[in-house]
């Protein structure tokens, strides 16, 4: 069983900053992905951030590119997502994921867990 543990997320006005964070427990396995989705009101679930099992691989999608940093921590089992100049558009369910593909990934369907989510509301 895995669990993944998100937390960080809260109330910021436009223009402010967030940093998520999201632990990974349980019976892992092998060096695995770990990455950022998020879901808005009445939208589907989209990705936003990918890190690769070293950290030396990020990849985002273009909502957020230049404003999100994705980083892993030194024990592995760690990802944070730091969030910048957010804007109300970035208001979400965040949630972290596994895969255990090596490549870009930004498809739901390649991600075997998921973490309950945490909410990130931004004001204007």
């Amino acid at each position: 069983q895995v669990q993944l543990t998100e937390s960080g997320g809260g109330l910021v006005q436009a223009g402010g900053s967030l940093k998520l964070s999201c632990v990974a427990s349980g019976r892992t396995f092998s060096s695995y992905s770990l990455g950022w989705f998020r879901r808005a009101p009445g939208k589907d679930r989209e990705f936003v951030a990918l890190s690769s099992w070293s950290g030396g691989r990020t990849y985002y999608s273009d909502s957020v590119k230049g404003r999100f940093t994705i980083s892993r921590g030194d024990a592995k089992n760690t990802v944070y997502l730091q969030m910048n100049n957010l804007k109300p558009e970035d208001t979400a369910v965040y949630y972290c994921a596994i895969t255990y593909y090596s490549a870009y990934e930004w498809r739901e369907s390649r991600y075997d867990y998921w973490g309950q989510g945490t909410q990130v509301t931004v004001s204007s």
